[in-house]
């Protein structure tokens, strides 16, 4: 039991540094009083109120719409996919990602910009998923209004599991980054789809490091900015949901000058940056 009790306050203690670090407040269910089962709760109106306060989402597919597997194959690879249709994506300015259960449930929030696109607007990431939970998209159009898209996804583990590289090699390999154009995605809208890759661990702080047997501090991409020329696609603020080596698939606005440029900061300080032509790198 004492066993048990030392685990979780280490637990609790990562998890809620690394919730603070991305201005969330972390939903954490509390410590049972005996070995059992922690007790299901829903925590979405609790989560909603911290996060957007007095502001509440409702389901609007004809704004946004979220792709997810049902039953993820890897808990800490969960491939996730965007979408905001063509007549909703100009009055579209913020994109939240949530997994409710997850220790800090804020994956990233995406502020778009102007080379964001009027087309189809598509977003696409991999995710840490902890437990069987809800994963959302929230966007805020340029009225005010929340609308959601909501998948239940079955998953457990994703926010502990053991990072695939030892710390030395992974943190050698930190900041390197691939930023390419793929395909035209929409001409006749006008976009283009980039791709972007950080070779980063994401360390969540709830991971253990399997040669000294204490949690690996937590350590990920906190913000990245994505332009095109001058014009922003995207700011990203992210937290330790996002999966390690962060890889994003994204729309943007085609323009006189294409070429992509990407500024990445993580939790330490380090600044990482990637550009490429239209034509990919």
């Amino acid at each position: 039991m004492q066993a048990h009790r030392q685990t979780f306050k280490a637990t609790f203690a990562a998890a809620l540094l690394s919730a603070f670090a991305v201005g969330v407040s972390p939903v954490v269910a509390a410590e049972p009083a005996s070995g059992n089962a922690l007790i299901e709760a829903d925590l979405w109106p609790a989560l909603q109120k911290d996060i957007f306060g007095a502001k509440v989402p409702a389901e609007n597919a004809a704004v946004v719409t979220i792709e997810a597997p049902p039953r993820a194959d890897d808990a800490a690879l969960v491939p996730v996919t965007v979408r905001i249709p063509a007549d909703a994506a100009q009055r579209v300015t913020k994109m939240t990602l949530i997994v409710d259960k997850n220790p800090a449930p804020v994956v990233a929030e995406f502020a778009y910009g102007p080379a964001a696109g009027q087309g189809e607007r598509v977003l696409s990431t991999r995710v840490r998923v902890d437990m069987y939970s809800n994963v959302r998209a929230i966007v805020e159009t340029d009225d005010g209004v929340l609308h959601m898209a909501t998948k239940f996804v079955k998953a457990a583990g994703g926010c502990s599991a053991p990072a695939l590289k030892d710390t030395d090699a992974a943190l050698a390999d930190a900041g390197r980054m691939i930023v390419r154009t793929l395909e035209t995605a929409g001409a006749s809208a006008g976009l283009r789809q980039g791709q972007l890759m950080i070779k980063h661990p994401q360390y969540s702080g709830l991971q253990l490091n399997q040669a000294t047997g204490f949690y690996i501090p937590a350590r990920f991409v906190r913000e990245i900015d994505v332009k095109r020329g001058n014009d922003l696609v995207f700011k990203m603020t992210g937290g330790i949901s996002i999966s390690e080596d962060p890889n994003f698939r994204f729309t943007y606005a085609a323009g006189s000058d294409e070429t992509l440029d990407v500024t990445a900061t993580d939790t330490e300080g380090k600044v990482f940056t990637g550009r490429t032509g239209p034509k990919g790198s």
